[in-house]
């Protein structure tokens, strides 16, 4: 996919561990429009391939606005973001694309969850500018933690349900009372694995295509039972080791290796790598059934045992 060059014109923290980022053009080209839910594929600092939902207006953009959450066990992409990222730094993106496209009805219910408000809140704004009736429920830690708290109170007084659990299970926020009677609204719902297996759990009696989610981590690239393994470049004869916490991409890279990559997510196909030999662990969403003998997505995908050899 094209890419465009985009400097950071300016940054600006949120809350401790999320920064917003304002990106323009380095060159006079006229950016494409998008609409509220979309996002852009960057690439970090470090040269990791990370995907951020867009926060501002799409129609005629004169820049991208994005917010990076510094993720505790982050592998490179936010934290290089939050490190290396300032005004003036350059870098690339691939044009905007919506996975988690608005609906045109009359009501709306809009549920966030963390950083996920980010493609909530540009959806809250579009929806409150064409007339429609909505209401958002906001759920965070902490009043501290909670990105454009202050600008979603003042716009949406009234029509905003915020919510701190304090990083406590016996307070997290009740949906039952929001979903128990199947209405004409749709929702839409943006966070954590366990805000959205909440939510799918509560609403599953609500008829279909009424509830929409947009999951930004869709696969566990890294899990906590992983141990490192070997990939063997059959066109060089180098073998390169895979650390516990690194994917195979990213040990790639670590490495000084060349690789193409777009979602780093296990769902857009751009890494798809022959498997020449061994037993892949597939995580991706991409791969069907008749193709996993003979492909690996190496952005996600690691080895069941022993070691893998990739057609590289």
């Amino acid at each position: 996919m094209e890419q465009i060059k985009m400097r950071v014109e300016k940054r600006r923290d949120l809350t401790p561990s999320i920064s917003e980022f304002t990106l323009v053009p380095v060159e006079a080209v006229d950016l494409p429009d998008f609409a509220p839910g979309a996002h852009i594929t960057l690439e970090t600092p470090s040269g990791a391939m990370r995907r951020y939902s867009l926060v501002n207006d799409g129609e005629n953009p004169k820049e991208y606005v994005i917010a990076v959450k510094r993720e505790p066990q982050s592998r490179g992409g936010s934290a290089s973001m939050h490190e290396d990222a300032q005004a003036g730094t350059e870098l690339n993106i691939e044009a905007p694309e919506n996975d988690f496209p608005l609906t045109d009805v009359q009501k709306y219910l809009l549920i966030a969850g963390g950083i996920g408000i980010t493609p909530i809140y540009a959806m809250a704004r579009y929806l409150d500018k064409k007339g429609k009736a909505l209401r958002i429920i906001y759920v965070s830690r902490s009043a501290e933690e909670s990105a454009y708290l202050d600008e979603l109170n003042a716009a949406f007084e009234g029509r905003i349900i915020v919510h701190h659990d304090n990083g406590d299970l016996d307070q997290v926020y009740d949906f039952w009372d929001d979903l128990v009677t199947p209405r004409a609204t749709h929702v839409f719902c943006c966070g954590p694995k366990p805000l959205m297996e909440e939510i799918k759990a509560v609403s599953g009696h609500w008829p279909e295509g009424r509830i929409h989610f947009e999951d930004f981590k869709p696969v566990d690239v890294v899990r906590d039972d992983d141990v490192p393994f070997e990939v063997e470049l059959k066109k060089s004869g180098e073998v390169v080791t895979v650390p516990e916490d690194r994917s195979i991409l990213e040990a790639l890279r670590d490495a000084g290796f060349a690789t193409s990559s777009s979602c780093e997510s296990g769902t857009c196909g751009t890494c798809k790598t022959r498997l020449l030999s061994g037993e892949a662990d597939h995580r991706d969403m991409v791969l069907m059934d008749e193709e996993k003998d003979d492909y690996v997505m190496i952005c996600v995908s690691r080895a069941k045992s022993g070691r893998l050899v990739l057609d590289l």
